[in-house]
């Protein structure tokens, strides 16, 4: 994004024809942080695998449902305690 600016009007604050370069700039920004935290998110399921703790609940350690995992393959938490806010 930043090397594709380099030739472009510096003055995108006035461009008629769409969003500003800061905007676009923070779209990608967001959208980077996003794909990190999933990564982690993704990084933390493999360490539950390998230390045999996947699928258990961290707050209450019961079994977390089949049907959560396929959905939601990161869970932490068994849908009871996800609905209390734990």
């Amino acid at each position: 994004m930043v090397a594709a600016s380099v030739d472009t009007n510096a003055d995108d604050e006035h461009d008629p024809e769409g969003a500003t370069i800061a905007f676009e700039r923070s779209q990608i920004g967001a959208l980077v942080r996003q794909v990190r935290s999933s990564l982690a998110e993704v990084d933390a399921a493999v360490e539950r695998l390998e230390a045999g703790t996947y699928g258990v609940c961290e707050v209450c350690g019961a079994p977390i449902g089949d049907g959560r995992l396929e959905a939601r393959p990161v869970a932490r938490t068994c849908i009871r305690c996800a609905a209390a806010g734990r």
